[in-house]
């Protein structure tokens, strides 16, 4: 699809935690796994700075561990905050969703 990276800033940070929320993961998988949704424009350096804005607001939790292919790689998975806010996440996200729904019906 077309650059859609102007729609995405406003829900790109709900759609790292609810990968996070699915299991331990790391920032370079994260943004394959919105790669291979079809997110093509999301880059590294755009998922680090979610991360590094999730830690800050204490929403995971981190974990350093090895990695064979260089430095120890930091590992996140959501705390009860973080899964709080995923799910006013999804709660804000069906009522935009709805309404332009409504909005794309109107005749």
């Amino acid at each position: 699809m077309e650059n859609i990276t102007e729609m995405l800033k406003g829900v790109l940070e709900g759609c790292v935690l609810e990968i996070i929320s699915h299991e331990e993961t790391y920032g370079y998988e994260i943004t394959r796994k919105l790669n291979a949704l079809g997110f093509s424009d999301v880059v590294d350096g755009t998922v680090y700075t979610i991360l590094v804005r999730l830690e800050k607001n204490k929403l995971v939790e981190t974990t350093k561990k090895p990695s064979d292919m260089g430095p120890p790689r930091k590992f996140f998975t959501l705390n009860e905050a973080g899964r709080a806010e995923l799910k006013k996440f999804w709660a804000k996200w069906e009522f935009v969703s709805s309404k332009i729904n409504e909005l794309k019906e109107m005749q």
